[in-house]
């Protein structure tokens, strides 16, 4: 059951990288953003609507537990995920084809996460634009349900969102920590069943904390 809940959850991102949004150039020379759906929106429409909106700040400052002793190393970003190698279990994904770098797992548990990275800039605002709409490919009644801006391990501008939504029947949280800059992008998520995230929450907070930054 373990296995099938995983490849449910992980179905969401594995394929499903940033270069899915697709950018076109309309006969008028304007661009536009093209969904899987059939569906299209102007570019300057998004980036609009996406700097308009206000996202609260979280005054509390995030950083790495103490017993997280292992550092998890991305090979495309300077970036790690300090972890408690007593509690996770990682691994690269044995699927080529997959978008995440590493899997994680809560060890023993039915909790998950994956580092998915990418050399590609994004706005903060246009990234959870893109990582909401991945998600309403598979669960089209997914919707954030937490969004705000963290300080972890001092480094500005994290953006945090709880996504929930039903794939197959079963429901699912989604909770993780986004970020970019010249030097790339990055999803760290966490996820679960809903009926296990109140239980699994503490440490699928603890999880995402490890994540630390190169500031250049």
């Amino acid at each position: 059951m373990r296995k099938l809940i995983f490849i449910l959850f992980a179905f969401l991102f594995f394929g499903q990288s940033l270069k899915s949004q697709i950018i076109a150039i309309t006969g008028t020379g304007d661009q536009v953003y093209l969904y899987d759906d059939g569906t299209w929106k102007y570019v300057k429409d998004v980036n609009e609507t996406a700097s308009s909106s206000s996202i609260k700040i979280n005054p509390t400052h995030f950083t790495k537990d103490i017993d997280a002793d292992f550092q998890v190393k991305s090979k495309i970003l300077d970036i790690g995920v300090w972890i408690n190698a007593k509690k996770w279990s990682f691994n690269k994904p044995s699927d080529e084809s997959a978008s995440a770098e590493y899997e994680f797992r809560l060890k023993g548990e039915d909790a998950y996460a994956m580092l998915i990275t990418e050399r590609i800039e994004v706005p903060l605002n246009n990234l959870k634009q893109i990582a909401l709409q991945n998600a309403q490919n598979v669960a089209p009644d997914i919707k954030i349900v937490l969004e705000e801006k963290r300080k972890v391990n001092n480094k500005e501008e994290v953006l945090c969102l709880q996504m929930e939504g039903t794939i197959q029947g079963i429901k699912f949280v989604y909770f993780g920590y986004y970020y970019s800059d010249e030097n790339g992008s990055l999803q760290l998520i966490t996820y679960t069943s809903s009926n296990l995230f109140k239980k699994y929450k503490a440490s699928l907070e603890s999880f995402l904390n490890g994540l630390v930054i190169s500031k250049k």
